[in-house]
């Protein structure tokens, strides 16, 4: 009876207690969602697949449209300027009324270019510059129709590399796209492109290996969760974390990068390829119509995907900053979407802000720059990090940081000394070069050789005779000659020699 009479009660109890942890841990998933793994790909079925890969789709044509717009309305109030107004609220329709245009405009195809490559050399552009967006992680895993699902396309074990691999295979397009227009211009730009693409990879590249080296990982979530939070330290007696973002902890990385990734898009100051002041529009000036659009699309899709790959590896990613980290749900839901794009945002306002301030570089300043500045010091800097880390992975003293430091300061002490003893020199040879010229200027016979002075007495009629036949007669003096001596002819020309 007892048995009967509390049965019914503690199953009741059990259910409505069950219901209660249930809700709860749903409602706790709902702020706090775990951050996506490896493992967490490859069981996605094929309609979020296919939702994904449509969403990049669109999140790239609307960010080019969107980029187009803001670098007009940003420049054009640098030089004190409106912008785009008119089209639609602010301008903001310009860029698609650009693009119906661009459409609708007439597809020449020059004789005697090679047309199949010719074709296909814009579509080899543009196809991996999308591409390479499938591993850039928008955020933490969300559920989408009931499906629980990374914000990412992708992810591989050696993603970043994904990105450095499409970036090559996108050259391949603006190096037949010259080639194939049989023109020397384009052919010109095309050579400038590769040439470029391969030094500033290579910094690139390396620029990467100190993330890899901290992170553990090539996985582009495994590098954003590697970022998650700094080391703990004690204030006032408040737990604070350390800084844990790869742009603060590994300064020199970031700078090379930003410089890099300015080199890989074609950007100002660094758009040596498409120089219309050199070469007139560079490897694309034969293109116009929807072919010239497709190259305009890829240049803004490979910004944005360079900006999304600096918010990966060095801006911690999806997550937000301090002091919105306070909030419990700052890092969870659909909210890391608007950290990131923010992110993403201010780094193309950085390209904008180059083209609006900085003139084209010379070709031979672009490659001294890649290849004797950026590698190098990517080169030392990689030893630097890595002695580090074999120190931290061993749990010795911060001795070796102070020995490594200190060679730093011992390296750039004499690259100081170096450069400031070429630059005395330097000043030394043009003040010597510019004493010569003036000891030129006030003796032509002074350089040891015959020069024709420039100003002789006889050019201005002085020391000359006249002629019977009206001219003066050379080698006579004025108003020495006879009467009776006469020259046949017309005086003749005069000169210094």
């Amino acid at each position: 009876m007892n048995f009967l009479a509390a049965g019914p009660r503690a199953g009741t109890a059990n259910t409505v207690h069950g219901f209660l942890a249930h809700t709860a841990s749903a409602a706790a998933g709902a702020t706090r969602a775990p951050d996506p793994t490896l493992a967490s790909f490859g069981h996605d079925p094929w309609w979020m697949i296919i939702l994904k890969a449509v969403f990049i789709f669109v999140f790239l044509l609307v960010m080019t449209l969107f980029a187009i717009w803001a670098e007009r309305r940003v420049i054009g109030r640098m030089q004190n300027r409106l912008g785009p107004n008119r089209a639609g609220p602010f301008g903001l329709l310009q860029s698609v009324a650009d693009g119906i245009k661009l459409g609708l405009k007439e597809d020449i195809v020059p004789l005697g270019v090679h047309k199949m490559v010719f074709i296909l050399a814009p579509l080899i552009a543009v196809t991996p510059a999308f591409v390479a967006f499938a591993i850039i992680p928008f955020g933490p895993a969300v559920s989408i129709f009931g499906q629980q699902t990374p914000l990412q396309l992708t992810d591989l074990p050696v993603a970043v590399l994904l990105v450095l691999a499409m970036s090559s295979i996108g050259v391949y397009g603006i190096v037949l796209a010259g080639w194939s227009s049989g023109s020397p211009y384009p052919l010109l730009g095309g050579l400038r492109s590769s040439a470029q693409v391969i030094s500033y990879e290579i910094a690139m590249g390396l620029s990467w290996v100190a993330v890899f080296l901290y992170a553990g990982s090539l996985s582009t979530s495994q590098i954003v969760a590697a970022q998650a939070h700094g080391k703990p330290f004690h204030l006032a007696g408040i737990i604070l974390h350390a800084p844990a973002w790869y742009a603060v902890l590994l300064p020199v990385s970031f700078g090379i990068y930003l410089v890099t990734m300015v080199g890989e898009t074609n950007r100002l100051p660094f758009d040596l390829p498409e120089g219309e002041g050199e070469i007139v529009g560079g490897f694309h000036t034969e293109y116009s119509s929807l072919k010239f659009a497709l190259f305009y699309l890829a240049e803004y899709i490979n910004m944005t995907t360079v900006a999304g790959l600096a918010t990966t590896l060095f801006l911690g990613g999806w997550r937000a900053v301090w002091p919105i980290t306070v909030w419990s749900g700052a890092n969870s839901g659909w909210w890391p979407m608007l950290w990131f794009l923010a992110k993403v945002l201010i780094l193309l306002f950085g390209f904008v802000w180059l083209r609006g301030s900085l003139p084209r570089v010379r070709y031979d300043q672009l490659m001294k720059l890649g290849w004797k500045v950026l590698i190098p010091i990517a080169l030392a800097w990689i030893l630097a990090i890595a002695a580090i880390r074999s120190v931290q992975r061993a749990g010795g003293s911060p001795v070796p940081y102070l020995v490594v430091g200190a060679v730093f300061v011992a390296l750039f002490a004499v690259w100081w000394a170096w450069d400031a003893g070429v630059q005395r020199r330097r000043l030394a040879q043009d003040t010597q070069d510019a004493a010569h010229e003036a000891e030129l200027r006030a003796d032509p016979m002074a350089a040891g050789f015959p020069v024709p002075p420039l100003e002789l007495p006889h050019y201005h009629g002085v020391g000359v005779a006249p002629s019977p036949g009206g001219g003066m007669a050379p080698g006579v003096p004025a108003g020495q000659a006879h009467h009776g001596e006469t020259t046949s002819g017309a005086a003749k020309e005069v000169t210094g020699a």
